[in-house]
């Protein structure tokens, strides 16, 4: 007998998760070939959390994150943002998701090199209604001496900072972040997953980031351990830790 998947739902304290997922599935064929990248992923994630997804390469991590950004769709299952149905979203609708509700940080900063700190983060203030002056967005990521220099005049730990300040400058509902740190050394990646947990903090973004560190997972709010494209176990912490007491 088949054991019902089990649901990992928001804490108690919270009504209505910010997402929604029930029996989220996702299939790469290629030619007579499949790949499942998900297999029957059930997860509640609540506005204003912190949560770290941790696992080995090729368990589901990123496909998830991308399903929950708008940048993939599944093969099965539903997925909820608020009171949007995202699976069964149009990708006009999925674009305008993305525009106005998500921030994006991957491992490489994809900055335009002719543009400025500044011009960077202003850059993605034209497509969205009412986003944050890109000078607060920078000073929030501590690069306000910085903000008229040019990434080839940027350290890698402060283009990541800038590429934090072009995703929040929108004034997202989520920041979904794919291995922030994993292009960085120990020093400068504490510094970006204090940015993070700030922006977490002070403007109560939900945030969502993948990792293979498992050090990192001690500053969610919940972690979630990926293996096979399933999700093995939730975990609470009790405490959450800052990124100045994480080690590795």
């Amino acid at each position: 007998m088949s054991s019902t998947p089990s649901i990992h739902p928001v804490p108690a304290e919270v009504v209505a998760p910010v997402f929604c997922a029930r029996g989220l599935s996702k299939i790469y064929r290629s030619g007579e070939v499949e790949v499942r990248a998900l297999s029957e992923v059930d997860l509640d994630i609540a506005r204003g959390e912190f949560i770290v997804l941790l696992g080995p390469s090729g368990s589901g991590k990123s496909t998830l994150l991308n399903i929950l950004g708008g940048l993939d769709v599944p093969s099965a299952g539903s997925l909820r943002f608020g009171e949007h149905d995202l699976t069964a979203a149009t990708e006009a609708e999925l674009t305008t998701y993305r525009r106005e509700h998500v921030g994006f940080v991957f491992q490489f900063y994809n900055l335009i090199p002719s543009l400025t700190v500044r011009e960077n983060v202003a850059l993605v203030t034209d497509i969205v209604d009412d986003p944050m002056p890109a000078d607060e967005a920078i000073d929030r990521v501590g690069l306000t001496p910085r903000r008229d220099h040019f990434p080839a005049q940027l350290s890698g730990g402060e283009q990541q900072r800038v590429a934090i300040a072009r995703a929040i400058v929108k004034r997202p509902d989520v920041l979904l972040c794919d291995e922030p740190t994993g292009a960085l050394d120990y020093q400068t990646g504490k510094l970006v997953l204090e940015v993070i947990a700030r922006i977490n903090e002070e403007i109560g973004t939900t945030a969502v980031v993948i990792t293979h560190n498992a050090a990192i997972a001690g500053m969610a709010d919940r972690v979630v351990y990926l293996g096979d494209g399933r999700i093995q176990r939730v975990e609470a912490n009790r405490r959450k830790r800052k990124p100045s007491e994480l080690s590795w």
